[in-house]
């Protein structure tokens, strides 16, 4: 079978990487976000398609709600601006002559662990990716939970954990993204008075009372929002990825600690398996496999 180009759209940077049907990456490069992004995007795809002309199709993972029918954003926070409304699939396949899916990033992670990662061989599993914000992707007996009405099914980041809490980027109240993800973590270390980086957060938790302090409470709420994925889908396993993950050393036994009470059943916790691979391994499955 021939290659495939596998592409993951985040804030700030966008991966693409040529993929063959083993889940081999053959080739990738980063480049930035760039806003008006579609135009910009279209221009990078053609570049890389005459570079590998043995590219068959394209698979796109992106920030946002996704329509996975249509290949459609239909709501993307300000975090790109612009790219509401996007319909990529019909562009992008108009624009280069190849088979177009999309799907949202943290559902193309869910993906491509579980065909090539943590999750192999389970048929229920939820992934959440830890990064600017908390993204979710549930695989259901085998099968990706997406899509919906309005392309918002599994959008765990925004399920209300604290009720007239923090303002999401949303524009509603106490999300559960702005309790558990990189953003959040930079509030709460803000708020303690501290000044250091996430990553130097985990690392002096060891010693500093207050960093040890605001861990705790990330996962702690890191912890409810697992308890209750659980009472609703009882997946067999939880994979954590996105940058915080990173880090997942450092803080996982306090993550555990807090679980344990919490749990109705025993339930497996992996760090991704793939990290900054696993967007454009995704991306690529939705073309290879479907």
């Amino acid at each position: 079978m021939a290659n495939v180009l596998g592409i993951d759209i985040g804030g700030t940077k966008i991966r693409m990487g040529v993929i063959d049907a083993g889940g081999k990456i053959l080739y990738e490069e980063q480049i930035p976000t760039i806003i008006p992004l579609y135009p910009y995007l279209e221009e990078n795809v053609l570049r890389i398609l005459a570079l590998r002309p043995d590219i068959s199709a394209i698979g796109v993972g992106t920030h946002g709600f996704v329509d996975p029918k249509q290949g459609k954003v239909i709501y993307a926070a300000e975090t790109l601006p612009g790219w509401t409304g996007t319909p990529i699939k019909e562009w992008l396949e108009r624009a280069t002559g190849k088979r177009v899916e999309v799907e949202n990033d943290a559902n193309v992670v869910a993906l491509a662990e579980a065909k090539f990662g943590a999750a192999q061989g389970l048929d229920r599993v939820v992934v959440l990716t830890l990064g600017t914000g908390l993204g979710g992707g549930v695989l259901w007996d085998g099968e990706l939970l997406s899509g919906g009405p309005h392309g918002g099914a599994a959008e765990l980041g925004h399920m209300i954990l604290y009720p007239n809490g923090v303002k999401c980027a949303c524009g509603r109240l106490g999300c559960s993204e702005m309790y558990v993800s990189g953003t959040a973590l930079r509030r709460r270390i803000k708020e303690a008075g501290l000044t250091i980086t996430p990553p130097k957060l985990f690392e002096n938790a060891k010693t500093d009372p207050a960093a040890k302090q605001v861990v705790e409470e990330f996962t702690f709420d890191l912890a409810l929002v697992i308890s209750s994925l659980q009472a609703a889908f009882d997946m067999e396993m939880v994979i954590i990825g996105g940058g915080v993950s990173e880090a997942a050393d450092l803080w996982m036994k306090s993550l555990q600690h807090q679980l344990e009470p919490m749990l109705l059943n025993p339930l497996d916790i992996e760090v991704a398996r793939f990290e900054n691979d696993a967007g454009i391994l995704g991306a690529a499955l939705l073309v290879l496999e479907y």
